[in-house]
């Protein structure tokens, strides 16, 4: 017997993923690529479901992951207080997973 029959042998997943929420988070992904593949270049507040808040542009959004550079007009709003944004060239990735909202400005 190859060694990797022996370790696949020993794995034993400690979580399964349900086929049913399997099939509804895939669906989920698409359905979000596919609006933020619409709205790409477009000024976005988007909430995670941890209550984090991050404004700016949608840059790109591949394999559950949504690219978003922040942006210079929400330092004077809410999230980067004072006259210049340090992070402004600055791309965030975030889990399309862990979004609750996103909002075109």
């Amino acid at each position: 017997m190859s060694s990797s029959n022996q370790v696949q042998q020993q794995l034993k997943p400690i979580y399964q993923c349900d086929s049913q929420v399997h099939r509804t988070l895939r669906s989920v992904r698409e359905h979000l690529h596919q609006l933020c593949g619409r709205h790409c270049n477009r000024l976005v507040v988007v909430e995670t479901m941890d209550g984090e808040v991050y404004e700016g542009y949608i840059r790109h959004c591949h394999n559950g992951i949504l690219y978003l550079t922040l942006s210079n007009e929400g330092c004077s709003r809410a999230f980067f207080p004072g006259p210049v944004n340090p992070y402004s060239n600055f791309v965030l990735p975030l889990v399309l997973f862990n979004l609750l909202t996103i909002s075109l400005l």
